[in-house]
């Protein structure tokens, strides 16, 4: 073509010479119209590289979008934007693809064509790497650009000529959780939903048919009785709970004779005795539809069950094993062509709480009927020995195939309650005069303060200009506590000492003092327990004076959690370390190899002195033993060394928080210490509710049995009530010996 365009002009100019110039005789006219076209010109084709790169990114990125943009018209015709997007998207699960890394191997171009050679390497959930080298990318000049003329074979050569992958997943058992005594709490097996028609009942049998039922599901007959006082008679059915197949075997002949109750069979992870720990353990449920996606790229094959709280969610990895797979390349016609990759499974591993099941029942029975927490440490160690958050939840609600599930379920997500906030952990909440054991901290580390300082504690504190607080004896009307040194202040719990600390404190240079020792107790942060959602609290700086007395008695917009008061009241027990909290004792493969065994973790240490540190534990000691002490009542015959702190915190809904935080300090080779917490929200004085509780857990942890009634009980575990309970006479079950 060039060879002839200059051919042309060159016998164009050739004639013009010939011709005589100006139209003289001779000369010709030239019409422009038909002149010849110029030659082409020849321009630089650009580099295809960057628009590989750019392609290649994308889809690590997997931004579908940006890649179907990238494609020639001629592919777009073909192949929409949807399903161009789900072919990537089943590649990516039939691979439970992680991540892919690229590389380009090698570019060609002609002026109008291009190919860029490239590798992949797939990294998988499941399945080694999967490497293709010398993929190629053909490429088309559009309208001055590199287009992407795609196909099936870009991705991986199997999947020319319209072959697909199959991905066969093989599932090991999911394995059991367990106490740290071997006791199942958790497991995969046969179970039964109980319930009643409370107008079936048969005369006279009623008494036996709640001490069944009570014996299968670890529920009081009072508390099943409840679930229909106000329906007797009804046709209706009410869920009472679950118990395992093996159990209703037992006992099946006289099962079935009782009228009234309803047995349904299911097979589920089963929680024992409707959730020992449910807030330990956690829950599973099955795999949502908008997760499904997220499942299968993680190697999942979809019809799991998944953790969802708690150990199975943070075990999720021992607890499911490894799964094994085969990736088959299948064509259209669905015939295996061939196996392109395989792994074999792993079994799964169990996990060991650091719970202890019959102390755990006892502690979650504790607290029942309010709402509010108790954490039980390990003081010397950070282990949870006991946690217990009510009002509580069922675990095997969430089992699809549960009959009790389906009149139940909804029960869990009432915003009012909030079942499922784990309030040992995620509830925060004003601390009241629990906090005075760091008010305290602070004024003796300040060195404005010894333990011989005194202070005179009267009905009222007026320090501060216009402005009368009052303490708690004035609202108890009882006399004043007088002339207090600084330990008899926290053992009186006064008020009036305590606002004159933090306005002090404020007034002398040191307005941050206070809640920096706080934040160095742990107040304001996580307390690093990893199983387990927990919240950080709040521990705000006071910016005013008021600020300042407020946050001295553990009011203002402090708040914290029970776990994180359990945690510094344990150190100030075991003599200052900040230990991480944990709920793991071992983790155990089926061959009995230890994966994980429980060592303490220190976090850190509270920066009071030996000295000092002394006066506040006999302080704390003063307020169980000392008659003038605010829980001496509550302590009395307690045959354990004790030291703890009353809290009564208001707050703006209603009545104030009951707090009572402590920890035990005897000398029982067989029995390490603990610490405990206890909060019942809106309960009232903490020398009321919350020690009486906070006693009970002594007594359970050391002796096995509660020891004294609460004030509010007719008998261990049954709340006083002014009406008979049942038709008839039960059989006795064993009591605990006052």
């Amino acid at each position: 073509m060039k060879l002839r365009n200059w051919l042309l002009l060159l016998v164009f100019l050739l004639g013009a010479c010939s011709r005589a110039p100006d139209g003289a005789p001779g000369a010709s006219i030239v019409d422009p119209d038909n002149l010849p076209p110029p030659p082409v010109r020849v321009t630089s084709v650009p580099e295809p590289r960057p628009v590989a790169e750019a392609y290649l990114a994308a889809w690590q990125a997997e931004d579908y979008p940006t890649m179907y943009d990238m494609l020639t018209a001629l592919t777009r015709d073909a192949i929409s934007m949807e399903d161009f997007e789900a072919f990537y998207r089943d590649v990516a699960v039939k691979l439970s693809l992680r991540r892919l890394e690229y590389s380009i191997l090698s570019t060609f171009t002609n002026p109008t064509n291009a190919q860029v050679a490239f590798r992949v390497i797939f990294e998988t959930a499941l399945l080694d790497a999967i490497t293709r080298d010398n993929l190629v990318m053909n490429l088309k000049l559009e309208n001055g650009a590199w287009q992407v003329q795609w196909d099936e074979g870009m991705v991986l050569p199997e999947l020319s000529d319209g072959n697909r992958l199959i991905l066969d997943v093989k599932i090991p058992a999911r394995a059991n959780i367990y106490d740290r005594n071997g006791q199942t709490l958790v497991a995969q097996t046969d179970a039964v939903a109980l319930g009643i028609i409370p107008g079936n009942i048969e005369d006279g049998r009623e008494g036996q048919l709640l001490t069944e039922l009570s014996r299968l599901t670890g529920k009081t007959p009072q508390s099943i009785q409840a679930l229909y006082a106000d329906i007797r008679g009804a046709p209706w059915y009410v869920p009472v709970g679950e118990t395992t197949l093996q159990a209703v075997q037992e006992r099946y002949a006289v099962l079935v004779g009782l009228g009234g109750l309803v047995m349904n069979n299911f097979s589920a992870r089963y929680y024992y005795q409707g959730g020992i720990a449910p807030y330990v353990t956690g829950y599973v449920s099955p795999i949502f539809e908008e997760e499904l996606e997220e499942y299968q790229r993680r190697g999942y094959r979809g019809d799991e069950k998944v953790g969802r709280s708690g150990l199975e969610r943070w075990g999720e990895e021992y607890l499911a094993g490894k799964r094994g797979a085969s990736l088959y390349q299948v064509n259209p016609q669905g015939e295996i062509l061939t196996r392109l990759a395989h792994v074999d499974s792993q079994p799964s591993q169990a996990i060991y709480s650091t719970i202890d099941t019959d102390f755990q029942r006892g502690v979650q029975r504790a607290i029942a009927g309010f709402r509010g927490a108790i954490v039980v440490l390990e003081r010397d160690s950070g282990r949870v020995l006991a946690m217990a958050s009510a009002p509580d939840y069922d675990p095997n609600l969430f089992e699809p195939s549960n009959f009790n599930r389906g009149y139940l379920l909804d029960s869990l997500f009432d915003t009012r309650e909030q079942r499922l906030v784990n309030r040992a952990t995620q509830g925060g909440y004003p601390l009241g005069s629990v906090f005075k054991i760091i008010t305290m901290a602070t004024a003796l580390e300040s060195g404005l303060y010894t333990p011989q300082s005194t202070y005179e504690c009267g009905h009222t504190w007026s320090e501060l200009p216009g402005q009368v607080f009052y303490d708690w004896t004035y609202e108890k009307e009882v006399a004043p506590s007088g002339l207090l040194n600084l330990p008899d202040g926290l053992m009186r719990s006064c008020n009036p000492w305590f606002y004159h600390l933090g306005l002090s404190l404020f007034r002398q240079n040191q307005p941050t003092a206070i809640s920096d020792m706080a934040r160095a107790f742990g107040l304001g942060s996580a307390t690093g327990i990893e199983q387990l959602a927990e919240d950080v609290g709040a521990m705000p700086n006071p910016v005013t004076e008021g600020d300042a007395i407020q946050l001295a008695i553990g009011q203002g917009t402090m708040l914290a959690t029970p776990l994180q008061v359990a945690v510094f009241t344990a150190a100030i027990g075991n003599g200052g370390t900040l230990y991480r909290p944990q709920v793991v004792e071992r983790i155990v493969s089926p061959l009995e190899d230890e994966v994980f065994t429980f060592q303490p973790q220190v976090r850190g240490t509270i920066p009071v002195s030996p000295e000092n540190l002394t006066v506040i534990q006999e302080a704390m000691n003063a307020v169980v033993t000392n008659p003038r002490g605010t829980a001496s009542r509550s302590f009395i015959g307690l045959n354990i060394p004790v030291h703890g702190k009353t809290g009564t915190a208001q707050n703006p809904m209603g009545r104030p928080h009951s707090w009572f935080a402590g920890y035990t300090n005897s000398i029982r080779e067989d029995k390490p210490n603990i610490a405990i917490v206890v909060i019942a929200e809106n309960a009232g004085d903490g020398s009321d509710v919350a020690a009486p509780i906070f006693r009970r857990v002594v007594e359970l942890y050391y002796d096995g049995r509660a020891g004294r009634l609460y004030p509010w009980e007719a008998s261990f575990n049954v709340t006083i009530t002014p009406t008979p309970l049942y038709t008839d006479t039960l059989i006795p079950l064993p009591t605990a010996i006052p």
